[in-house]
């Protein structure tokens, strides 16, 4: 197993700019795919965030995600119900890791979650879950899958910030963060 340490500059910057979204339901739109939908979604999350397209008059008519770039220079990936920040060099990872190293990848994670999550608070404010990921409240799409969970509400959406699961299937582990669309909140 390899491991990486980095600094944790790219998350300060990505959880600040997800922080500065003070209302999400404007964000969301239809799903579709084609040139129409990827430019309303763009149009749609540029207005509500002042996030910029990252390739402006290039857009794929087959694609139905597309990326944006905040004021801090991170690009977010955008999708008509997800943000998904592209931070790959911060915090703590794992990768390469054998069968017989799974155990030591789960307590890397475990010794820097606290980390982790005390980035989420600074940013976030008070989480209103934070447990394990086989945690029987996890729907069912992500239990096993994440090792540590916490959970945000905003208006419109849902933070949250994890640790992956290493197992058989994955050789890689680390933590990141997504925002969901919410009915709730």
């Amino acid at each position: 197993m390899k491991t990486q340490l980095r600094s944790s500059d790219d998350d300060e910057r990505a959880m600040a700019d997800l922080a500065e979204v003070s209302d999400w339901r404007s964000v969301w739109g239809p799903p579709g795919a084609g040139l129409d939908a990827i430019r309303a979604l763009v149009s749609r999350v540029s207005a509500v965030t002042g996030w910029r397209p990252w390739a402006p008059g290039n857009i794929d008519p087959n694609r139905y995600t597309w990326g944006l770039v905040t004021p801090r220079e991170t690009v977010m990936l955008v999708l008509p119900d997800a943000v998904l920040p592209e931070s790959p060099r911060s915090g703590w990872s794992a990768y390469e890791i054998g069968a017989a190293e799974v155990a030591d990848a789960e307590e890397g994670l475990d010794d820097h979650w606290p980390a982790q999550l005390a980035l989420g608070r600074k940013h976030w404010g008070a989480p209103v879950f934070v447990g394990p990921g086989f945690d029987p409240r996890v729907p069912p799409e992500w239990r096993g899958r994440r090792r540590h969970l916490a959970v945000w509400l905003r208006p419109g959406a849902e933070f949250h910030l994890y640790a992956t699961q290493p197992g058989p299937d994955d050789t890689q582990a680390g933590f990141g963060y997504s925002v969901y669309a919410s009915e709730v909140a």
